[in-house]
């Protein structure tokens, strides 16, 4: 029988895979991190009023627990397969007859180094820091992740939306 140049690719095999760029993720954690450091430090080194000191505290611990997310979100990685994109870690972000459109373009409202799904059907919304975001009916796949392996995971979904 002659191929026609698509292959069937089953519902599990991995089309794309999509990891954390280790130097981004390690700086944006070390950013984040030393941003929630330098607040609460200025709480204590020079009080302002104890309301604004309250708030400068609240604001350093809340920029430590974003950096401890996006620390441990960037450990996972992204996979596509034939039925619906996922974290390594099994969540799933949405399954592929979800999916209406792909945006990649240059003014997208997108991740950087990323791109959006546009949905159907609204989902709960989710964040995990420097890899994903899904707010009702837009999934932002990007941000510590290359360039490179974003795109090629975004023109896999285009072809297979196309077809």
């Amino acid at each position: 029988m002659l191929n026609d140049g698509a292959d069937e690719i089953a519902d599990d095999d991995v089309i794309a895979t999509l990891q954390a760029s280790a130097l981004r993720r390690i700086f944006a954690y070390g950013a984040v991190f030393i941003l929630g450091a330098m607040l609460i430090l200025l709480a204590f080194v020079q009080p302002p009023a104890f309301g604004w000191q309250l708030f400068l505290v609240l604001l350093g611990a809340g920029a430590l627990v974003i950096a401890e997310r996006l620390r441990r979100a960037t450990l996972l990685g992204l996979v596509l397969t034939g039925r619906d994109l996922r974290d390594t870690a099994g969540q799933v972000l949405t399954t592929f007859d979800n999916i209406k459109s792909v945006d990649r373009g240059a003014f997208a409202f997108k991740p950087s180094n990323g791109f959006v799904l546009r949905l159907h059907e609204s989902q709960p919304r989710v964040w995990a820091p420097g890899l994903w975001w899904r707010f009702s009916t837009r999934v932002g796949v990007g941000g510590v992740t290359a360039a490179g392996p974003a795109k090629y995971m975004a023109e896999q979904i285009a072809l297979r939306l196309a077809a």
